[in-house]
């Protein structure tokens, strides 16, 4: 008798994943678990609605947003340089309201759930707490694809502050202009300063919650702010693979939609008692059209249903 066939992955299946391998810790979120709320303000430029009609993007705002650091361990060490720095923020009013997830390298780490949750179970801990490596290489081996976003990060240094960390959104979103044309863009958080990176003597000086009491000196000397820029396609990109960067992306034509600038600490349950809902998207961005973008709403809720 022929088995039977593995089912298809599941987004809750995905959130059990990252919360074994994470070892279950407690009422946080399975990924990007450490954090701190912040508020602020969004202000858009003059060139926002030749990319978008969307009211959360060419009108001004209130915004509610967490920086984070990647993984599923509230405990972290802010000088891990093997996981992501993150940012999700909300723009609009209720009535046009917008969630964006952005983070600290260009790709995902999966094309497909399929992919995402072999790539997961292949890390989980053994009996000593560690994955097993040989599965590991030999799942990596298989599938070069899911070593884009660890090859990225490894050839960076150290993020030295989180308002000095460039963040992109994987995705290609199709927008649709004030004209009413829609092209596909990627959303990209340019902070205003530049990049603040450390080399490995000043990393090692820093402590384990170092980016968390940057980011509050920065906040009250008024010095947080972030460019939202949208990446324009070209004809031909991969829209469907997030493993893939378009080509030449980092000289691509960018249109700055506006500036986001943090004014101030928020209570973290401002940001923990509900989610940042990636498939919540006012008029004139549309949804992402590749499977991982789809599962995402499915698996945030799962994850929030878990954590209470």
């Amino acid at each position: 008798m022929s088995e039977l066939p593995t089912p298809a992955a599941t987004p809750a299946a995905i959130v059990d994943a990252l919360k074994t391998v994470a070892g279950n810790p407690p009422k946080v979120r399975a990924s990007f678990a450490k954090g701190r709320c912040v508020r602020g303000t969004y202000t858009p430029s003059d060139r926002a609605a030749e990319v978008t009609r969307s009211l959360s993007f060419t009108r001004p705002s209130r915004v509610l947003a967490r920086f984070s650091v990647g993984g599923g361990n509230p405990d972290v060490a802010d000088t891990s340089n093997f996981v992501l720095r993150g940012f999700s923020f909300r723009l609009g009013d209720d009535a046009h309201r917008s969630d964006i997830l952005v983070e600290s390298a260009p790709v995902h780490f999966a094309r497909t759930l399929d992919q995402m949750l072999a790539f997961l179970k292949a890390r989980i801990p053994g009996a000593d707490g560690k994955p097993d490596m040989a599965k590991v290489k030999a799942y990596s081996a298989a599938n070069p694809e899911t070593l884009n976003q660890a090859s990225y990060i490894a050839a960076r240094r150290l993020p030295g502050s989180f308002a000095g960390t460039t963040y992109w959104g994987v995705h290609a979103f199709p927008a649709t202009s004030a004209k009413g044309e829609t092209r596909f863009i990627k959303f990209k958080l340019a902070p205003v300063g530049g990049d603040i990176t450390l080399g490995e003597d000043e990393a090692g000086a820093k402590s384990a919650d170092f980016l968390h009491k940057d980011l509050a000196q920065r906040i009250a000397a008024g010095d947080v702010r972030l460019n939202v820029m949208a990446l324009l396609d070209r004809p031909g990109d991969p829209v469907m693979d997030v493993t893939l960067r378009w080509p030449d992306e980092d000289n691509r034509e960018e249109v700055r939609l506006g500036t986001i600038v943090i004014t101030g600490l928020e209570a973290n349950d401002a940001c923990d008692r509900s989610i940042f809902d990636p498939a919540n998207l006012a008029d004139g961005i549309g949804h992402p059209p590749d499977e991982i973008f789809a599962a995402r709403r499915a698996a945030y809720n799962n994850s929030l249903a878990k954590r209470r």
